[in-house]
């Protein structure tokens, strides 16, 4: 018996038939295997140099004043003047410490008088003990009246600031600035992870952007026994004799600490791919010759064309070095040679 079937529906078979494999080849098509060129990093001795950033400071200031409501007689500097230590600033009227002098003076003939009639028995020893008590109370002002009388500079420095003129009355507030800038300080935020290998009298490499090309060999000062519990860093002092007062208060520095040397593995920048939207940094480590991990990496400095590798890769990993747009976590490819 011989059946008959509509032409339409032979027609619908082979659509059907048609459309199966074409599916079946694209699937087959989809599994792309990209080329890449991978390098193999190696663990290295790398010089632990740190830079900081921190602005040149004096190496101690002071705010020369009265500290009495007093009238200024005279100033004798002017702002960029250098002074000494104990150099006479600025004198204020002195009416009252010529007073007092006087009383002074005047206490000591009554005291001498006195004691030469008590060791003849003429008086007390009461009396001779509140006398001398005056004595000591009366000096004792005269002096606290010449210091705030005749303000001398407690450091040797270059005058900043001035405030005031000659016949002003003062209030007791500051009338000059004294800052000390030989030698001159940095202070700088060291990360707790060297806080055991800091030490004072550690070199330390100071460059300047407004001296470009110059370095000046400081040393570390003073270390902060406290770590900030917010930032995890240490307070450091780096000083720098500043001889020729080539370094300013507010000039921006740069300054490198050498920690020594550790063993680090060395990979090249081409492989390092930063996250967006973050600051974190990752890798495409090759795995069994055959596909790729996406593997996140905590870098250190930078040393040329490649970067300290802190965590995240181990000596020997093979990473991508080129291709890496077309990749994604666990892609098939092939190494080319």
């Amino acid at each position: 018996m011989v059946f008959a079937f509509p032409l339409w529906g032979i027609g619908g078979l082979l659509l059907l038939a048609g459309c199966g494999g074409a599916t079946a080849e694209q699937t087959a098509s989809d599994k792309t295997v990209v080329e890449v060129k991978v390098e193999t990093v190696h663990v290295q001795s790398v010089a632990q140099i740190q830079e900081y950033t921190g602005d040149i400071i004096p190496y101690s200031k002071n705010m020369i004043a009265s500290q009495t409501a007093m009238r200024i007689e005279k100033i004798h500097v002017e702002v960029g003047d250098y002074v000494k230590a104990g150099q006479l600033l600025v004198k204020m009227e002195e009416s009252a410490y010529l007073q007092a002098k006087l009383q002074l003076e005047n206490l000591k003939t009554d005291y001498s008088r006195s004691d030469a009639l008590y060791q003849t028995g003429g008086v007390s020893k009461q009396v001779i003990d509140q006398l001398k008590t005056q004595l000591d109370v009366t000096k004792e002002s005269v002096d606290n009246l010449y210091k705030n009388t005749y303000l001398l500079s407690p450091i040797a420095g270059i005058i900043t600031a001035r405030m005031f003129d000659d016949g002003d009355m003062t209030g007791g507030q500051p009338i000059l600035q004294v800052q000390q800038l030989k030698p001159v300080k940095i202070k700088l935020n060291i990360q707790e992870q060297f806080f055991s290998a800091i030490k004072p009298g550690m070199p330390a490499a100071i460059k300047l952007d407004v001296l470009p090309g110059k370095e000046f060999q400081g040393k570390v000062h003073l270390v902060y026994p406290t770590v900030d519990a917010v930032s995890h860093t240490v307070t450091t002092e780096i000083v720098w004799n500043n001889d020729k007062l080539e370094l300013r208060p507010g000039m921006f520095s740069r300054v490198a600490l050498n920690f020594g040397t550790e063993s680090r593995v060395v990979v090249p920048d081409k492989a390092i791919i930063k996250q967006p939207g973050t600051d974190d940094r990752y890798a495409y480590v090759l795995q069994n010759g055959q596909t790729v991990n996406y593997t996140k990496v905590e870098l250190g400095q930078r040393l040329g064309d490649r970067y300290e590798v802190l965590s995240g890769l181990s000596d020997g990993d093979r990473v991508v070095v080129a291709g890496i747009s077309k990749l994604i976590n666990g892609t098939e490819v092939r190494v080319m040679n």
